[in-house]
């Protein structure tokens, strides 16, 4: 692994963010071209409707000459930052030599499975490629199918796991299919720290009884032939939510007991996002099928299928091959992404910022009554606004409000309603984080009293 040069990042605070009048005149008037056909706008895009020109580094322009300190990487996508150049010249190598070739082999998709094999944890070395995280999903259901000969599925409410009819039937969201759930697919609460359901007599979360339920619910609410178990291992969608750090050690053992596969849903929190390779090896846990996405192209739209070894037989018996997954020019911006994070030393600095973000953040719910709760896994952050800290009521206006001013003033990132998240690119130097949080804090501070919420300044207070 190589060593973090902050200076090849360099940002130049005095001069950004620098902000006019966002959103603009010139973003104003493409946003109502295109609105005028365009249908399915995300949140973030109506809640700030500007128009994008270009990107580098941590770094964003739109069309009016606004400059933003990106907190977003396109919704945990540009982990390396916008037009990495080692990426973007991979990419136009293949697109000026071999754009498709269909599935057949080339040398840089051998040298891209031979990286991922490399990286991940042993005994994961059953690879297919895909163009999109909600295929790579659908493929994974369809490889734990054949692996066990079983048709049903357990997942988490408030899990995102794409939007095709299986992917959306596992995250519950009717809003994205336009129906109901399929038959076969249930779904069960899982561990909050921040919002527990079940608790030890000392108050802290209850891991055991959130396990004791899955075999309740198994037992009495599905017809037992449960393939696999699906989740994100940090949630994206539903506000960084995280686990306590016992419940995918526990989980995997509920697991084998069952003969139910593990699958971790890694497009958002894998390749470098958390700090590590897969997320799950922040708790020494390795799933039977990870997927992969996002981030593992810096943008491009590649993404992957990793299945242990004693079950990856099974992607042979699913017609797993796809029109562009494994296209030279994807593979190209996979590999030179994982070669960058390994020469560059990303992984030890997305740790790095973590442990800023964990120290910056500390004393927020102490200072500022609107928020409840705190948290961050590498660049993978959470903030939960809150009407009352004693009741944890969600302020969901409040969230719009934050979004919108911090946007405004030159930050751009993702809203969840409630609950604000970050994933700024792990390539980002300490000065720029902190230029971040600090547009960030000023933002709440702001909104908090503009409900009529008196802000306290005094500092967290020593704990034993």
């Amino acid at each position: 692994m190589g060593t973090y040069d902050p200076g090849k990042y360099h940002v130049d605070l005095d001069r950004i963010p620098n902000i006019n009048e966002s959103p603009g005149p010139k973003s104003r008037e493409l946003h109502a071209r295109a609105s005028k056909y365009f249908r399915g706008l995300s949140g973030q895009v109506r809640l700030f409707p500007v128009a994008f020109e270009s990107g580098e580094g941590c770094v964003l322009r739109d069309v009016d000459g606004n400059q933003y300190i990106d907190f977003s990487s396109g919704i945990y996508v540009t982990t390396l930052g916008h037009c990495h150049p080692k990426v973007s010249e991979a990419v136009a190598q293949y697109a000026k030599t071999l754009m498709n070739c269909h599935d057949f082999t080339t040398e840089i998709k051998v040298r891209l499975i031979e990286k991922i094999v490399e990286i991940m944890p042993a005994d994961l070395e059953g690879i297919q490629l895909y163009d999109s995280g909600t295929t790579a999903v659908e493929a994974a259901l369809r490889t734990c199918r054949a692996a066990t000969g079983k048709t049903e599925f357990i997942s988490c409410y408030r899990d995102f796991h794409g939007k095709s009819g299986h992917a959306v039937s596992l995250a519950n969201m009717t809003k994205f299919s336009g129906t109901g759930r399929s038959q076969g697919f249930y779904m069960v609460p899982r561990p909050d720290t921040y919002r527990p359901l079940w608790r030890r007599a000392d108050g802290s979360l209850d891991t055991e009884a959130y396990l004791d339920f899955y075999d309740t619910f198994i037992k009495e609410s599905t017809t037992g032939q449960i393939a696999a178990f699906v989740l994100e291992p940090i949630q994206g969608w539903g506000g960084s939510v995280m686990p306590p750090d016992d419940f995918f050690p526990k989980l995997r053992t509920f697991c084998d007991a069952r003969g139910i596969l593990l699958v971790a849903d890694e497009v958002l929190t894998g390749i470098g996002r958390t700090g590590d390779w897969l997320c799950t090896n922040h708790w020494n846990t390795v799933p039977d099928v990870a997927t992969l996405g996002k981030g593992f192209g810096n943008g491009f739209p590649v993404t992957a299928m990793v299945v242990r070894a004693p079950y990856a037989d099974a992607v042979d018996k699913i017609s797993a091959s796809t029109s562009y997954g494994g296209n030279p020019m994807a593979c190209a911006a996979a590999l030179a992404s994982i070669e960058v994070i390994e020469e560059e030393g990303l992984l030890a600095h997305a740790q790095h910022l973590e442990e800023l973000f964990i120290e910056r953040m500390a004393d927020w719910p102490r200072r500022y009554p609107i928020v409840g709760h705190t948290r961050a896994k590498g660049c993978l952050l959470g903030v939960e606004l809150v009407k009352d800290q004693g009741t944890k009521e969600p302020f969901d206006e409040a969230g719009k409000l934050v979004y919108q001013k911090a946007f405004a003033r030159g930050l751009a990132w993702i809203p969840a309603g409630h609950i604000l998240r970050m994933s700024p690119p792990i390539i980002m130097p300490d000065d720029v984080a902190m230029k971040g949080m600090d547009i960030i804090e000023e933002s709440i501070a702001e909104v908090a009293a503009e409900f009529g919420y008196s802000a306290s300044r005094a500092p967290l207070a020593a704990t034993a």
